[in-house]
């Protein structure tokens, strides 16, 4: 019966089904060691996507405790297989040698950064671009694949280090990317929202990756009452594949 729910996209999945195959799918995962992109891993992960796409009325915040750590160990899970498998795929990249903001930052770019990519190449081609992340190992595999274009080479660094360390040099920034799997928990989130805020530059613009309804289950969920102290510009929430839901902010000019 869950099965015949599941496949029919068209109508509503319900809240009872969704947790049930959810919590199978996060025990599948949890017996899997390591998380690396092989034939069964990606499987589940596809599998859980799927899921969580599909139309729901659940209510995160009603989960019960154990549903709502196992929603926190699931988006940990996530976040590592994320990080492995672009790991893999900028692995693959390096071996095969395959009015515009002046300054933009992206905040946990990770091993392939391909937002950055595609907007310094496509996007902002006059633009400077800083990328921070907190793995050292996986700046230097990004460094690595854009050595091998001199003329973005000059425009792209990669910082390693604690995001909530870095202070005055966020004023340096016209616009800062947050990424979805930056600051895990709800805590830490809002933490690293409020020393955003108070660095960055005035009239600058923050947009950050949130999740919405089933697809929280993947990425944590940001909230307006996360963003205290920001002009919200817009929230677009997804209605196809597309997991992360954007939110896009102003810090104001006093």
């Amino acid at each position: 019966m869950a099965a015949l729910q599941i496949s029919n996209c068209a109508s509503q999945i319900s809240s009872e089904v969704l947790i049930a195959r959810v919590m199978q799918i996060h025990a599948s995962i949890s017996k899997l060691s390591p998380l690396r992109p092989l034939k069964q891993v990606n499987s589940l992960f596809s599998n859980l996507v799927k899921l969580c796409i599909l139309p729901s009325s659940i209510d995160i915040t009603a989960l019960p405790e154990e549903v709502q750590a196992m929603r926190e160990s699931l988006i940990n899970l996530c976040g590592h297989a994320e990080g492995l498998l672009e790991l893999e795929f900028a692995t693959i990249l390096n071996e095969s040698g395959v009015s515009q903001p002046r300054k933009v930052a992206f905040v946990g770019s990770g091993p392939l950064p391909l937002t950055s990519f595609i907007m310094a190449t496509h996007h902002m081609k006059l633009t400077h671009f800083d990328n921070f992340d907190i793995d050292g190992a996986a700046n230097d595999v990004a460094r690595q694949i854009v050595a091998s274009d001199p003329e973005l080479e000059k425009r792209m660094k990669f910082e390693t280090g604690d995001i909530m360390k870095v202070q005055e040099k966020l004023s340096e920034y016209e616009c800062i990317f947050l990424v979805a799997l930056v600051g895990m928990s709800k805590v830490d989130k809002v933490k690293i929202l409020g020393h955003i805020r108070k660095y960055m530059k005035e009239g600058g613009v923050l947009l950050v990756r949130s999740a919405k309804g089933a697809r929280a289950f993947l990425y944590p969920v940001v909230e307006e009452q996360d963003v205290l102290g920001f002009e919200l510009l817009s929230i677009y929430h997804p209605s196809n594949d597309v997991i992360n839901s954007v939110v896009l902010l102003r810090k104001p000019a006093f």
